[in-house]
């Protein structure tokens, strides 16, 4: 097999190559890689082929090197999961023994792979998740159907109660988004992205009509908000954010309807909901509202010093508790802090 590693930023015409395969997705994208690449100086290695011109396979795989959590090769940092693009299984397995030997040689710790099509059933997971994927077919009413009737009465009630929606993809939009963000992540015990990822999101996805800001209003105020992404027929959930003195008015049920509207009249096929834990009811509730398909998939670990793949065990939920009561200043500058080493 001829397969090359290259860089898909330093490729002209990386995305519409990805585009006419008609199945590869978002985080396949070099606008990812941009990002990925300026917020955190992480190193593309994309393990790729090309059969009568066309793209016939697609590893993408971030190197990410840190002092505190080693050195390390994964497709893809902050994905929600990576399906590898292949039209032969003998290239993708070449391809995944490559990234193997290229660990060794950097002196990696591990290879990660964020999705079930890199190994069989057999092969010990390191973590187990579900996607929701929405078909975008039929007109609102058939898709308005299909949701519990528990979420229709939500959406009303958010209408009723004069919420607005907003779909932008202006700074702005993620200036606000950002300010929900930073709350949000405090609720859950957790600091808040690096501004400066948002703001390369914004320059290399947004700007350039990939991607949308969706944003609820009572009145002036904003209190809910959400990123989407879209790639060729495809659209992705990746963020969302709002105040929870607002989440009995329903802002998060009416944006992702909104979004479900926007997306179809867009001639989109599908909306993917993104990853979920196995261990969340919560959000896997609201997500099985929306009449998704829901698959199970899986990462990987693979420890290049003892040439196994790694069981994931769950540590320490202490961190959380202490977080949920930061103040957001020192959230935030934990987060400038911790990212670029948790790719």
């Amino acid at each position: 097999m001829n397969i090359q590693v290259v860089d898909p930023t330093e490729i002209t015409d990386w995305d519409r190559r990805l585009i006419q395969t008609g199945e590869i997705d978002f985080f396949h994208s070099a606008m990812w890689a941009r990002v990925l690449m300026e917020s955190y100086s992480y190193r593309p290695l994309y393990m790729t082929s090309s059969k009568n011109g066309s793209l016939s396979l697609s590893l993408p795989l971030m190197e990410v090197r840190s002092r505190w959590t080693g050195n390390r090769g994964v497709s893809l940092p902050f994905a929600d999961q990576c399906i590898p693009f292949y039209l032969d299984r003998a290239a993708l397995l070449e391809a995944v023994g490559m990234c193997i030997d290229h660990g060794k040689r950097a002196g990696w710790r591990y290879v990660e792979w964020r999705a079930a099509r890199y190994h069989d059933d057999a092969t010990p997971s390191w973590s187990d998740y579900f996607s929701h994927e929405i078909a975008l077919s039929g007109d609102d009413a058939e898709l308005f159907a299909r949701l519990i009737p528990s979420n229709r009465r939500n959406i009303r009630k958010a209408i009723k109660v004069g919420l607005s929606v907003e779909i932008d993809a202006s700074r702005d939009a993620v200036n606000e988004f950002c300010r929900l963000n930073s709350v949000t992540r405090k609720r859950h015990g957790l600091p808040p992205q690096p501004r400066r990822f948002f703001e390369k999101i914004f320059e290399h996805i947004l700007s350039s009509g990939h991607g949308l800001v969706i944003s609820a209003r009572l009145g002036e105020k904003v209190v809910a908000s959400a990123v989407y992404f879209h790639f060729g027929k495809r659209a992705l959930f990746k963020y969302g954010a709002s105040e929870s003195d607002f989440h009995h008015l329903r802002p998060n049920n009416l944006i992702m309807w909104e979004a479900i509207r926007w997306f179809r009249a867009h001639g989109f096929a599908t909306l993917s909901l993104g990853r979920t834990e196995m261990d969340n009811p919560g959000l896997l509730r609201y997500k099985r509202a929306w009449g998704a398909e829901e698959r199970r998939f899986r990462y990987y670990r693979y420890d290049l010093s003892t040439g196994t793949y790694l069981v994931h065990m769950p540590g320490p939920t202490w961190s959380r508790n202490i977080l949920s009561r930061t103040p957001n200043r020192i959230l935030r500058g934990i987060g400038e802090l911790i990212y670029r080493h948790m790719g």
